[in-house]
């Protein structure tokens, strides 16, 4: 059985030659609807979501180079240059040149985001206990699934012409 929905009539006579509902929209709308609940939070900490992404994937991954992080955290490279001068003279990270190649830059959160993170902890956490209590604890475990799912079955295609 296929999971794949297509769009209804209405929908499909409101966008012809199409076929599939906009999934690109839907999972931004998704994100939306999730990002609302963590908004608030951020913004009384004073740190942007970009600058969250990348404290949380450093959390998470340990130290990594730019290009490592762009990749983690889908901020481009252009983008994620100008976040990490902003994260650097705002004391959030430290990013220091490798010893053996000086071309190579390494990233790491210094002790004033790991102390802002611990602040944040326990309202992040609240969030997601909202968000999970309030769509079920077994629909967010299916979600994650999926969501596992998809990204490494999308990271088996081949790339397009513009990779």
């Amino acid at each position: 059985m296929s999971t794949r929905r297509k769009l209804g009539p209405a929908a499909a006579a409101a966008a012809p030659g199409f076929h599939h509902r906009n999934l690109p929209l839907l999972l931004l709308q998704a994100r939306e609807g999730v990002m609302a609940r963590f908004r608030p939070i951020l913004n009384a900490h004073g740190i942007t979501e970009q600058q969250w992404r990348i404290v949380r994937g450093l959390l998470e991954q340990g130290p990594m180079e730019p290009r490592q992080i762009g990749q983690v955290c889908r901020i481009s490279s252009p983008s994620l240059a100008g976040v990490l001068a902003r994260m650097d003279d705002l004391d959030l990270v430290q990013r220091e040149r490798m010893a053996q190649d000086q071309r190579r830059v390494l990233v790491q959160l210094t002790a004033r985001s790991r102390e802002l993170a611990a602040a944040m902890a326990p309202q992040i956490e609240a969030a997601y206990a909202a968000i999970e209590a309030h769509i079920g604890a077994g629909f967010i475990g299916d979600v994650y699934r999926t969501l596992d799912e998809l990204i490494a079955l999308l990271g088996s295609l081949p790339p397009t012409e513009e990779d």
